[in-house]
């Protein structure tokens, strides 16, 4: 079994892997800052203490990642973060935070002037209050990065890392975790069908609030290209499917997660150049609506199981998270979904792949790479 020490050694060298740059990526931005939840989280989680917290590094998963190690990623091997990324140049995602922070501030400041940072916790929430005390809410992942940025500044000047950082792409995905705390809030409560349409307007005003003043939050620090995941098809996971008899999705949990992204989409629509003026550009991608095409004919798209999970236990094998004892499927790129809430590697390609130059109805109002390659 490998020792701690050692398999600190192989993360760092996997890391400097991650930050070389593909061939044929010339058009890349300079950097690339990524804020969110599990679904963009490469290692945040490894860092924080407590047995409450959400980790993935321990085995099966990284299963598929160079060297099949754990590397904190809840996948088989890359996630979304990762193929943004590589669509846009990059090897992989940029490191994790809390895997630079603690050292000296040198590795830091150079990963982030070089490839960017990752700040994604699995379990945030756009609201502090969504797991809190178990997770990095984004209030938090934008002051580390806030501190981040302080340190770059210090070391190239405010001309040189202002500049860099108003061409680098800011990546945001994150609501997730909100959709299911309210959700299933909503359900222990058995309120009427009138009461949970209150609610969700006042949730939804919240999370647009929130969201948006983190925008707003961060192109006052100089960020210009904001690359957004919507919340996906959430009451589709097999963790939820399993609460059902017959393994269906849980339909309020769809629609309270396709409001949200109503409602975001609207407010960045009317609002965003009031908001924050000076040449900033966005790309919204639809991941419920691109989730809900690949799972109304998974043979389509290359899967077999859009159902159950790869890796757990139970029905479904997601009635048990994702461990070392747990039962792995046999084809892996075969499953849309990794474990009882995430994603494979594969999905995760796709979805990448559709926001980045895929069909125009899964972004809005340009894609990733016309975001990428903006002026």
């Amino acid at each position: 079994m490998q020792t701690m020490g050692a398999l600190r050694l192989l993360l760092l060298c996997l890391l400097v892997i991650c930050v070389q740059v593909l061939a044929g990526g010339a058009h890349r931005p300079p950097a690339m800052y990524v804020f969110g939840s599990s679904i963009l989280d490469v290692g945040n989680n490894n860092y924080l203490p407590g047995a409450a917290v959400g980790r993935a590094n321990r085995r099966f998963n990284g299963i598929d990642f160079p060297a099949s190690i754990p590397t904190g990623r809840f996948s088989n091997g890359y996630n979304i973060a990762d193929y943004v990324a590589k669509n846009m140049g990059f090897a992989c995602s940029p490191p994790a935070y809390l895997s630079l922070a603690p050292n000296s501030s040198g590795p830091l400041v150079q990963t982030a002037l070089s490839s960017g940072i990752n700040y994604a916790s699995g379990g945030a929430g756009i609201l502090d209050s969504t797991n809190a005390g178990s997770t990095i809410p984004l209030s938090k992942q934008v002051e580390y990065f806030n501190a981040t940025r302080a340190k770059m500044f210090a070391a190239v000047g405010p001309h040189a890392a202002s500049t860099l950082l108003s061409k680098s792409v800011f990546l945001i995905g994150i609501g997730n975790n909100d959709m299911f705390v309210s959700a299933f809030a909503e359900r222990a409560q058995n309120k009427s069908a009138a009461e949970q349409k209150k609610d969700a307007a006042a949730l939804y005003a919240d999370l647009v609030s929130n969201y948006t003043a983190t925008m707003t939050e961060l192109y006052a620090m100089g960020a210009r290209k904001f690359a957004l995941v919507g919340v996906g098809l959430q009451g589709c996971v097999p963790g939820v499917r399993a609460l059902s008899p017959a393994g269906a999705c849980w339909d309020s949990l769809n629609d309270l997660s396709a409001g949200f992204d109503a409602a975001l989409r609207t407010e960045l629509a009317g609002g965003l150049s009031a908001l924050l003026p000076g040449g900033v550009a966005y790309s919204l991608g639809d991941c419920l609506g691109f989730t809900r095409d690949v799972l109304a004919d998974p043979r389509a798209s290359g899967f077999d199981d859009a159902a159950g999970a790869c890796c757990g236990g139970g029905r479904l094998s997601a009635e048990a998270e994702c461990a070392p004892n747990s039962t792995l499927c046999a084809d892996r790129d075969g499953h849309v979904f990794w474990d009882r809430a995430h994603f494979s590697q594969r999905m995760a390609s796709l979805i990448a792949r559709a926001f980045y130059d895929g069909p125009a109805k899964y972004t809005t109002p340009i894609n990733f790479m016309q975001l990428a390659q903006s002026s």
